[in-house]
Order: C-alpha cells, then sequence, then structure tokens
C-alpha cells in the first residue's frame, strides 16, 4: 500500500459524489421530451438485472406511472446489458397490443443500429450528414459534464423470445443526461496523492467528453485520452508505452482495465485499483493493491486487497501515509536485527579461533538477545521522518543487503576492540591473574561447566565475557537510533519517548545485571572502574563511524 506509485481508479463515486441526478431528457436537438423520460422509466421499470444509479435516477421520477400509463404495459422479453454491446433493452407490450423493443445505452452504440430519428412525431431517415449533427448534439451535452445515454426504439413482429440481432432498425428517440458532480474534497485529495508521488489514472466506462470535463474540474490532466476501441488494436508493448502517456482511458471495459493493470506492473510500477462494481473485480484482483469500500458488491469486496469505510481518496491518501510508515518502521528492524546479527557472526566465530575459552556462554547470549529484542518493541510505533514518506519506498532487497554488508561488520571492529582490551589491558590472557578469594566458589562451577583449568582460568574467561556482554548490548541497543534515520540521531531525528525510554532501560538493566550478585548465576563479573571510560569511548567512536558509513551509503545511493 504504502509502496504503491500508480493509482488506478474509476471516476464515478470517487471523484464525483456518486449522487445521480437525471438533469435533462431531451429529444434529439436537445428540447425537453416527455415520451423520453416515458420510454426510459418503461425500460428501467421492466428490467430485471442489478439496477445501477443511473436507473435509480431514472425510476425516482415516479410521476411518470401516471403519465405514462405503466401499469397497462407488460414485460415480454429483456435483451441484458454487457460491456461489448453497451445496450440494455426490454421488449414491453403496449395497451394497443404492439411488441416494443426499448434500447438505452451508449449513444455511439444506439447511433450503429438507428435507421431513423424521431422530432416533433415525425421520423426522418439517419444519413451520414444528419448523424453529424446527432452525433454534434450528443457531444455538446457530454462537454457540459453530463453522463448521456441515448434511447431508441422499434416496433417488432410477435415471437416467443427476442436477441441482441432484434437491436437493429432503431429509431432514436433522444438523451438522458445525468449528472455526478466532483466531491469537494477530490481536488485536495488529488493534490496531496501527487504531493506523495502518486500519479492517478482513470479508468471509466464513460465516454471521454465527461471524463475530460470531470478531470479537468478535479485538477487531473485532461489531455492525454485512451479510448478503450484503441486498446482493444493494441499489442502488449503498444499498450505499455500508452499508459504511461495517458491519464484517462474512458469506454474502457473490465478486459481492459485488466491490460491497464498489467501493462503499468511490466513498467516496473506498483499498482493500485480503486473499485467497488462487478465489473471491478478483474482488475482488483489484477492489481497490486486492490482497493474497495464496504457499500460495494460482495465480488469486488472479496477481491479487494483493502476495504475503505468511506469512498474518498482523502481516506486512502491517510492509509496510503500510514502504511509507509509501517513500511519504513518494518524496515528500520529489518536492517537493525539483520546487519546487527551478520556483525555478532564474525565477532563469535573470530573470538572462538583466538580464545581458548567461549567468548560469550550460552546463557549470556540468549539474555543478550531478550534485552535486545525488548529495546526493539517500542519500533512500530517510532517517529518516522516526513522525508520516509514522501514518496513511494517498494521492498529493494539489493538495498538491504548493502546495508548488511557495509553497515553490519562496523559491530565487529569495536567488538574486535573489545577483546583486545579485554585480553590485554585487563588480563584475561594473563595466565598468572587471580581469582577474587570470594568468587572462587563460584569460578569452581564455571570451570568445571565450561572446561577450563581451575578457578583462575574460569574468572578470566568470565570477566572477558561480561565485558563484551556488556559492550555488544550497548551498542547493539544504541545503532538502533543511528538506523532509524537517514539524518543526524539525536539532533535532526529523535526518536518516539518509548523508543527512547526502552533503549536508556535496556542498557541500565544489562549492566545492572552484569555488577550486580544476580549476573553471578549467569556468570558475570564486576568490571573494573577503568573499563567505563573505554566503553563510553568506543560508543562515541561506533556512531561517528555509522553515521559516516551511512552518509556515504545514502549519498552514492545505495540504500
Amino acid at each position: 500500500f504504502g509502496a504503491m506509485d500508480v493509482l488506478c481508479t474509476d471516476k464515478t463515486g470517487t471523484l464525483t459524489m456518486d449522487h445521480v441526478i437525471l438533469e435533462r431528457h431531451c429529444n434529439v436537438v436537445r428540447e425537453e421530451n416527455d415520451d423520453v423520460l416515458g420510454m426510459a422509466y418503461l425500460n428501467s421499470h421492466f428490467q430485471t438485472g442489478l439496477k445501477n444509479m443511473l436507473d435509480r435516477a431514472v425510476l425516482a421520477h415516479s410521476e411518470v406511472l401516471k403519465n405514462q400509463r405503466v401499469a397497462e404495459h407488460k414485460k415480454v422479453d429483456e435483451i441484458p446489458f454487457d460491456f461489448t454491446r453497451r445496450i440494455m433493452s426490454v421488449v414491453v407490450e403496449t395497451p394497443d397490443g404492439r411488441h416494443r423493443l426499448i434500447a438505452k445505452g451508449a449513444p455511439e452504440e444506439i447511433f450503429k443500429r438507428s435507421t431513423q430519428f424521431e422530432l416533433e412525431g415525425e421520423l426522418q431517415p439517419v444519413n451520414a450528414v444528419l448523424l453529424e449533427d446527432l452525433r454534434e448534439e450528443y457531444e455538446s451535452l457530454s462537454s457540459d459534464g453530463f453522463r448521456v445515454l441515448a434511447l431508441g426504439y422499434r416496433d417488432l413482429e410477435k415471437k416467443a423470445a427476442y436477441s441482441k440481432d432484434d437491436e437493429s432498425s432503431l429509431i432514436l428517440l433522444g438523451y438522458l443526461a445525468f449528472l455526478d458532480p466532483p466531491k469537494e474534497s477530490t481536488r485536495p485529495a488529488i493534490a496531496a496523492l501527487h504531493s506523495h508521488g502518486i500519479d492517478i489514472k482513470v479508468l471509466t466506462g464513460d465516454n471521454e467528453l465527461v471524463s475530460k470535463k470531470i478531470c479537468g474540474d478535479v485538477g487531473l490532466r485532461n489531455d492525454a485520452v485512451l479510448l478503450g476501441g484503441a486498446i482493444e488494436k493494441m499489442t502488449d508493448a503498444e499498450l505499455q508505452d500508452a499508459v504511461e502517456k495517458n491519464t484517462i482511458f474512458a469506454r474502457v471495459s473490465p478486459a481492459h482495465k485488466s491490460r491497464i493493470i498489467v501493462a503499468l506492473q511490466k513498467r516496473g510500477h506498483v499498482v493500485g485499483f480503486m473499485g467497488d462494481g462487478i465489473n471491478d473485480a478483474p482488475a482488483l484482483r489484477a492489481a497490486d493493491v486492490g482497493v474497495s469500500v464496504d457499500t460495494a458488491v460482495d465480488i469486488a469486496k472479496e477481491a479487494a486487497d483493502v476495504i475503505l469505510l468511506e469512498k474518498s481518496l482523502m481516506v486512502l491518501e491517510e492509509g496510503v501515509i500510514e502504511g509507509r510508515k509501517v513500511f519504513a518502521n518494518i524496515l528500520k528492524y529489518v536492517r537493525m536485527g539483520a546487519s546487527s546479527n551478520f556483525g555478532n557472526m564474525f565477532s563469535v566465530l573470530g573470538a572462538s579461533a583466538l580464545f581458548p575459552f567461549l567468548p560469550m556462554a550460552p546463557i549470556q547470549i540468549l539474555t543478550n538477545n531478550l534485552l535486545y529484542d525488548f529495546s526493539q518493541v517500542p519500533i512500530p510505533a517510532d517517529n518516522v521522518d516526513p522525508e520516509q514518506v514522501s514518496k513511494p519506498t517498494p521492498w529493494a532487497m539489493d538495498a538491504i543487503a548493502k546495508f548488511i554488508l557495509f553497515i553490519g561488520p562496523i559491530s565487529s571492529i569495536f567488538d574486535y576492540m573489545t577483546y583486545g582490551i579485554m585480553y590485554w589491558i585487563f588480563k584475561c590472557g594473563d595466565i598468572t591473574i587471580k581469582c577474587p578469594p570470594e568468587l572462587v566458589e563460584k569460578a569452581k562451577i564455571w570451570a568445571v561447566s565450561g572446561g577450563l583449568d581451575g578457578a583462575d582460568s574460569a574468572y578470566r574467561a568470565a570477566l572477558f565475557q561480561t565485558g563484551w556482554f556488556v559492550e555488544s548490548l550497548c551498542t547493539q541497543t544504541i545503532i538502533i537510533h543511528i538506523i532509524r534515520t537517514n539524518k543526524i540521531p539525536f539532533l535532526q531525528s529523535i526518536a518516539s519517548a518509548p523508543l527512547r525510554y526502552t533503549s536508556a532501560l535496556i542498557v541500565i538493566a544489562g549492566i545492572t545485571i552484569a555488577q550486580t550478585p544476580f549476573g553471578h548465576y549467569l556468570g558475570f563479573v564486576h568490571l573494573p572502574p577503568l573499563y567505563w571510560p573505554f566503553l563510553a569511548a568506543m560508543l562515541l567512536l561506533y556512531v561517528a563511524l555509522t553515521q559516516i558509513i551511512k552518509v556515504w551509503l545514502l549519498r552514492r545511493k545505495m540504500i
């Protein structure tokens, strides 16, 4: 969700208010005509399929029931809508006994099937010149932002069943003009999505004129339009080029929507699709992130990855930001855990080869890991820098690998420095060093369990292990604050309060455990006073070196 850089969305209900009103019902010269409304009412009233918002807008004109004598008509047959014909027809028996087919649908499809048009009660033939005039009337409505359906009819010879072949030789009666104005929140939401690096593309079954008008009103580029008919003729390679250049995809079918999404994915985009209809299910499945709403049809909700409780791009923008915050915090944890373990691997291997005792006892390693893991518990609620959510950040394993390879071994450098300090300065390698009397009995137990020769050897090993335990825990915990941000830690970017408090608590707990009687049960001994200045110096150097390497990697755009 956070990595999404292209959002494909339908126009209706997402950019618009999803409250369609039948604004005009007019004849072929755009004059108001009650016959157009009456015949459209019969079509919507008698169809048994899923009534969409356009049908509901027509049926809201209940005054037609009386004027058009709807109750005196009987349904004979129905020819359902499909995305190839883009027409829906019913056959009714009129009060005088005739079988009449009433078809409503995309104007260009009705035009293709019309041989005549009706004007002021007279029928006129449709020729090439007149067809162009009729198209101009319809396009003038579309360019004003109306969603336009054409209405045609014909009287048929009576028979048992009718098919789409009967949708021919129609008489063009007029147009239905629906208005679905843009939401007030759409323009600022689109601007916000654009500011966060998300390109918006509109995939709609409406014609290009309406789509251009609405997109222009909400601040989307409306001069780059690709029609479904053109998509049909394109190869996959041609479509991949076209999807980059165009913003509006009009008159598209469900199959076209899926092809557009796949083409964008092949160009390296992380694609989201927002839809709520039956015809949106294939596109929802094809998208990297399918987004639907709780009022959507069941098949759309089942196909979606995310279901919004409000159909709004502003809500979507908030979700994207949250997705990026979650991803940024997940990335912090992966970087910390992987780089720390990678460095520890070199440290343990080297110490095991160099010294005749375990560099850290198993119980001490488990304690170290327990404390370190606890210090990372608040990471999901950590603050995220604005730069980390300003643009899409897809999962990049190569960047994580580079981070691990460069940052991980830095901890090993300071581990080996600790080995040297403990071995030479604090004489952990000196066979003459004597175990303090109060630890003799404990040291004997350590010696037996560790396979060492005597209490003195066990004490030297315990001192070494304690020194590395404290250094390892402190460096691992403090590095959380370096890795969590691309800025200068503690100055330009501060971790959340829970993460700060937990880090401090774990460092204090680790030091306290090692220096108290309880630590003796884990094999720890008291560290000499001179150890602490060395530890402070190493921590400062560790922070500085890690920050330098991190900045170098960022400048070379390696992470």
